[in-house]
C-alpha cells in the first residue's frame, strides 16, 4: 500500500482545512488509517484513527474540532480540521495498519507528510 497525503497549507486561527490520504494498491478497506502529526522538537503523536469498520478515535486535544472519515470506494481517508489553533501547526502524516491504535510503531505504511501552519 502506498499512501499520498495532501491538503495542508497556511490558515488563520479558527480556520479549517481538509486533509486527504489516497491509497494505491489493494485492500484499502482492510486497513485502519491513522492521522499523526509531528511538530518541530516533538514526538510524532496520533491525532485520529479510523478502523476498517469505521470506528473512530481522537486525541483529547482535537476532540470536537477534527473529524476523520474514509471512503473505501475511493481508497481515500480524510481529516476535516475545524477551529484550528496555532498549536495544531505540524507536519501531518497518514498511516495504514491492521489496528486503529495510537502507537505509530504499529502502523505498516506511511504517506509523506503535509505541512499545516496555523498563524495570523
Amino acid at each position: 500500500v502506498q499512501l499520498q497525503a495532501s491538503g495542508g497549507g497556511l490558515v488563520q486561527p479558527g480556520g479549517s482545512l481538509r486533509l486527504s490520504c489516497v491509497a494505491s494498491g489493494s485492500d484499502f478497506d482492510y486497513y485502519a488509517i491513522g492521522w499523526f502529526r509531528q511538530a518541530p522538537g516533538k514526538e510524532r503523536e496520533m491525532v485520529s484513527c479510523i478502523s476498517s469498520s469505521h470506528s473512530t478515535g481522537y486525541a483529547d486535544s482535537v476532540k470536537g474540532r477534527f473529524t476523520i472519515s474514509r471512503d473505501d470506494a475511493r481508497n481515500t481517508a480524510y481529516l476535516q480540521m475545524d477551529s484550528l489553533k496555532p498549536e495544531d501547526t505540524a507536519v501531518y502524516y497518514c498511516a495504514a495498519g491492521r489496528l486503529p491504535v495510537t502507537s505509530p510503531k504499529l502502523y505498516d505504511y506511511w504517506g509523506q507528510g503535509t505541512q499545516v501552519t496555523v498563524s495570523s
